[in-house]
């Protein structure tokens, strides 16, 4: 009864983390609107001025959308570990705790919220030496937004996409080779961060297409597994 229980709570797991692979594929074409559409200011007092004007798409602007996809990754990585530590617990393990840690080091890079409450201020005042101490700091904000913590959870993020990718390979049958094909491409891309001037932004927009593969292959395949777990409990 209890091993029961702990399948039927690994197929709801699953499923989530289909949901979520699924959902960061979404994601993706609106953030490439926006970049677009909106290109992210070059200077503190633009950026002010930006979400002065419109909060939402400074926000975005601002890698809002990045910040959701984290955590949702965490879910994704969650569900392929729970299916592929019966392979190699070890690497399973190893790739989800790289995600869980570039996750955080993300977060603790992240100065949207930051970057809108100084905006806000900035309004307001009505002296230079104001102004000057909130540029300072907007700059601030700006410097660990894509600064040391932002580059290691690019970095930590490809190597834990290379480690799942090399266990769905020799687990195939899972989730096909091609999953495993775009999620090396991937890892590989993305270990030239995207703050490493033309270079890793030519090397992040080469990642997206093998990305959005990958994370759609990934989906379909937990679903599948969570199918199958479903199917098992049902007899």
């Amino acid at each position: 009864m209890i091993s029961k229980e702990v399948s039927i709570d690994w197929s709801h797991l699953i499923k989530i983390g289909a949901v979520a692979a699924l959902i960061i594929v979404g994601f993706m074409p609106l953030q490439m609107v926006v970049f677009f559409v909106w290109p992210p200011p070059t200077t503190v007092s633009g950026w002010f001025e930006l979400f002065s004007e419109n909060p939402i798409v400074g926000l975005l602007d601002m890698d809002l959308l990045l910040t959701i996809d984290y955590v949702l990754l965490v879910l994704v990585f969650l569900a392929l570990w729970g299916i592929l530590r019966r392979s190699n617990e070890a690497l399973s393990t190893l790739a989800l705790i790289f995600q869980i840690v570039g996750t955080a080091a993300y977060f603790s890079s992240a100065t949207a919220f930051e970057m809108l409450s100084l905006s806000s201020q900035y309004a307001t005042v009505t002296t230079d030496s104001e102004r000057s101490i909130l540029l300072s700091a907007g700059q601030a904000m700006l410097a660990s937004w894509q600064g040391t913590a932002f580059n290691i959870s690019y970095v930590i993020g490809a190597i834990a996409a290379l480690i799942i990718s090399l266990l769905i390979l020799k687990n195939r049958q899972l989730f096909g080779r091609f999953a495993a094909y775009t999620g090396i491409a991937a890892g590989v891309l993305g270990l030239v961060p995207s703050t490493a001037g033309q270079v890793g932004l030519v090397f992040s927009l080469l990642s997206l297409p093998p990305l959005a593969i990958w994370l759609v292959l990934v989906g379909k395949g937990l679903l599948k597994q969570a199918r199958i777990i479903d199917n098992k409990e049902a007899r």
